[in-house]
């Protein structure tokens, strides 16, 4: 076996465990299940002025105010009107300081699939694409290839100012 096979087989396994797949339009994508703390429906969201575009804002859940983040708009994609089946998946982020809750909006929620590490691929290089740096790897599964997002990364807390202390 080749030093890179070893290397890849390595960070696989790592990989390797259960994760919440959901859709934005087409693409389907992944968030280690241990990252997730609930799905909700969707509900009004209260704008924050001076925020990033991504940023909806924040919504009241069971008493604790947390922001909320639209991955269409974060990813680049184009907003999409929410449907019945749009929701919140209600992550906890990682931070120096502390875990923070936060929801993310997507189109909808797929599955929970246990995806092992001979199904998981290195992201590919795109050129000077930042989605290296949160794309954590490619699950081959029967039906599609899911993007698996490392979440801490892709909504930091820290380029969004002082919406944490909210």
């Amino acid at each position: 076996m080749t030093t890179q096979t070893t290397e890849r087989l390595e960070v696989a396994d790592g990989l390797a465990g259960k994760y919440l797949t959901f859709n934005l339009g087409d693409e389907g994508y992944g968030l280690g299940i241990l990252k997730v703390q609930e799905i909700i429906g969707m509900q009004k969201i209260t704008a924050i002025p001076a925020v990033p575009p991504y940023v909806k804002g924040v919504i009241n859940l069971r008493g604790k105010v947390i922001p909320v983040v639209d991955l269409r708009l974060k990813l680049g994609l184009e907003p999409r009107e929410h449907t019945r089946r749009t929701c919140i998946i209600v992550v906890q982020v990682a931070k120096a300081e502390g875990d923070v809750i936060m929801g993310v909006v997507v189109d909808e929620v797929s599955e929970v699939l246990d995806i092992d590490a001979e199904q998981i691929e290195a992201a590919p290089a795109l050129g000077s694409s930042t989605y290296g740096r949160f794309i954590l790897g490619m699950a081959k599964t029967e039906a599609a290839v899911k993007m698996l997002l490392e979440i801490d990364r892709l909504v930091a807390v820290d380029e969004m100012g002082e919406l944490e202390t909210v």
